[in-house]
């Protein structure tokens, strides 16, 4: 399984040109929730969670520092953010700034290839591209630890995207100081043994939520009686998803996979009033994946903030998995994804 090795995110300044950086990363999917957070300023996790990186779906993130501009300059896509998606990268290199010492200001372009809102983490690509981007261009010298705990200041999920394969994100230590805390929680790589795992992603519906994940993350952990219960189980399934990857058992790893994301969202539907992001074809998918179980062909559903399904199996049953996807939901769309590469520095100007 292919991984990038943290020297290939350190040393930044000897991989580009000063006071710019290009960096890819792509989103993952967890297969142990993160669901709901202890701190909102430093985004600490309310559990420890882990995922699968994609090979799929890159995000592209080009920083160049603006000496004597009055702010920030940022493009999304092609088109100038604003809103809250410019608050939040704004705030996000106001951090790099005050870490490296320095007040310049700069001009970000990031390109995302994954539908944004729609639940497939293109939040943890575009946050971890940032990171790695914007340390580079402002001089930071940082492992791939710190380049986890940076990331998810941005975006939780960030912190796995930093990683290549399977990341476990540490939720941190939940008493001593908020030093002590934002030190714990970072990401670092999984032991995987002979899986030869696929992800066949179910997009049944690609548009925007109509719930942000950050509001029914608070809404459930604030109103939901299922929500402790829910954590307590997910500690468990955490620590038999690692004996499952290290293993190669995917039949266990499907089946804690399932399991952990069909609780999560139960604990919001138990949320007031309640959160549902499952679609009538997001139903369908799950019963196509049960049949295909019932016909031996081990598969296991997972769904996160949103109503598309990704399904867990092995690679040389991705095809078949995906012609059965694709019969459950005629109009959407489907695509197989392997285990991906961890964030990176290109060269020159990445295009």
């Amino acid at each position: 399984m292919r991984r990038e090795s943290p020297a290939s995110l350190v040393h930044a300044r000897e991989r580009g040109t000063a006071g710019r950086a290009t960096a890819v990363a792509h989103p993952n999917i967890a297969l142990i929730k993160y669901w709901g957070k202890r701190d909102e300023h430093l985004l600490l996790p309310r559990v420890d969670s882990l995922s699968m990186t994609l090979d799929v779906f890159p995000t592209t993130t080009r920083v160049r520092l603006a000496p004597g501009a009055g702010h920030d300059e940022v493009t999304l896509d092609g088109r100038p953010a604003g809103g809250e998606a410019l608050r939040r990268v704004v705030a996000f290199l106001d951090l790099v700034r005050e870490r490296a010492g320095l007040a310049h200001r700069a001009v970000v372009d990031s390109e995302n290839t994954v539908p944004t809102g729609a639940g497939l983490a293109s939040s943890a690509s575009g946050f971890a591209a940032l990171a790695v981007a914007a340390a580079a261009a402002y001089g930071l010298d940082l492992d791939a630890t710190a380049l986890s705990r940076l990331a998810r200041r941005g975006s939780g999920s960030a912190s796995r995207s930093v990683f290549g394969g399977f990341a476990v994100w540490h939720a941190g230590p939940d008493s001593g100081t908020a030093a002590e805390a934002d030190l714990g929680s970072h990401a670092e790589p999984v032991p995987v043994g002979d899986l030869d795992a696929a992800l066949v992603i179910a997009v049944v519906d690609a548009g925007p939520k109509t719930v942000s994940s950050r509001e029914a993350m608070r809404r459930t952990v604030d109103t939901s009686p299922l929500y402790e219960s829910w954590a307590v189980s997910s500690r468990g399934d955490l620590t038999e998803m690692r004996a499952a990857l290290l293993a190669g058992d995917i039949e266990a790893v499907g089946e804690i996979t399932e399991r952990n994301a069909l609780g999560m969202h139960a604990t919001m539907l138990a949320a007031r009033p309640a959160v549902r992001y499952l679609s009538p074809a997001t139903l369908t998918v799950l019963d196509g994946v049960l049949r295909l179980r019932w016909d031996g062909v081990p598969a296991y559903a997972t769904m996160d903030a949103g109503p598309n399904v990704k399904v867990l199996c092995r690679r040389t049953d991705a095809d078949r998995v995906a012609r059965a996807v694709r019969d459950a939901v005629p109009g959407g769309s489907v695509l197989v994804a392997g285990p991906g590469p961890g964030a990176r520095l290109l060269h020159g100007d990445g295009r």
